[in-house]
């Protein structure tokens, strides 16, 4: 059985701990409404991009581009948006786990995918793992400006331009609530699939050509929905974050009031010991 002093040291440090999680717990709610606000934020540049960029290329008979073309697929690449640190509960785990079942299911070898990283954990991950990490960012702000990640973006779209890969899927953690994040997949490109059903389109005159529009429309627009992606998937961090420093909060504190039951019960057995001795000691001396 645990000494009293073995105890009593168990329980001090599990009181800092506690404190320290819980001082988490609030820097990530703090953290996940300004992320929150971000994302929400974004959406109408998002909606208003996707309409003008559907009117154009749509409503511009003969217009082509080749990011709205598909081509046979020699290679594919995953971006894939995690966090550069743990203590998030299974926010990172569920990202790397769907993007490894799809990789798993589409391809037999590691020439046929390359990986693209924002977050530390996912680079990593793909790294040990052997698989061809071509582009990665990490530190990145916990609220992040476009002009963080503007050149990877920049990279990330050039390279399927330049044809270094064929089709381009990005994985990340869709802000539901403060307690739900679901794991999503997209194909950013090519858009080869976009539709005017549901869509709002509207009637635009060219100036220049309806080419020449798209040239600059269509990299804007898959640069904003990675963009968009981060400040989704930042706002899901946070919100993991909060939960698994509540849990682990809550988890100290039991552990606490079990800790500090067992003291009070083995302080109680002393002190008892310590009576029965003086009372048999009195009664050998009588």
């Amino acid at each position: 059985m645990a000494s009293l002093r073995d105890i009593k040291n168990r329980i001090t440090a599990t009181s800092k701990m506690s404190k320290i999680t819980k001082a988490m717990q609030m820097m990530s709610a703090a953290k996940m409404t300004k992320a929150e606000q971000n994302a929400k934020s974004f959406v109408p540049y998002m909606e208003k991009i996707q309409e003008v960029t559907t009117s154009v290329a749509l409503g511009s008979k003969g217009a082509a581009h080749p990011m709205l073309k598909s081509r046979p697929v020699k290679k594919t690449a995953y971006i894939v948006i995690t966090s550069d640190r743990g203590l998030a509960g299974a926010f990172n785990s569920n990202v790397l786990r769907a993007v490894s079942q799809a990789i798993l299911e589409r391809h037999k070898s590691t020439d046929e995918y390359v990986i693209i990283a924002l977050g530390r954990v996912a680079r990593d991950f793909f790294v040990k793992k052997g698989a061809n990490v071509i582009l990665d960012v990490i530190g990145l702000h916990d609220q992040p400006a476009f002009t963080d990640i503007n050149n990877f973006t920049s990279k990330a779209v050039g390279m399927f331009s330049d044809e270094t890969f064929d089709e381009l899927y990005i994985y990340y953690s869709h802000y539901v609530n403060a307690i739900k994040y679901d794991v999503t997949e997209k194909k950013l490109l090519p858009f080869a699939d976009m539709s005017a059903e549901g869509a709002k389109l509207t009637s635009y005159e060219f100036e220049p050509s309806a080419e020449e529009i798209l040239d600059v429309l269509l990299p804007q627009y898959a640069e904003s929905l990675i963009y968009g992606a981060l400040l989704d998937s930042k706002a899901s961090e946070h919100a993991a974050r909060m939960t698994a420093m509540k849990a682990a909060t809550d988890n100290a504190n039991d552990i606490i009031s079990t800790l500090s039951l067992s003291y009070n019960r083995a302080r109680q057995a002393a002190i008892t010991q310590e009576i029965t001795e003086i009372v048999g000691g009195a009664a050998a001396l009588e």
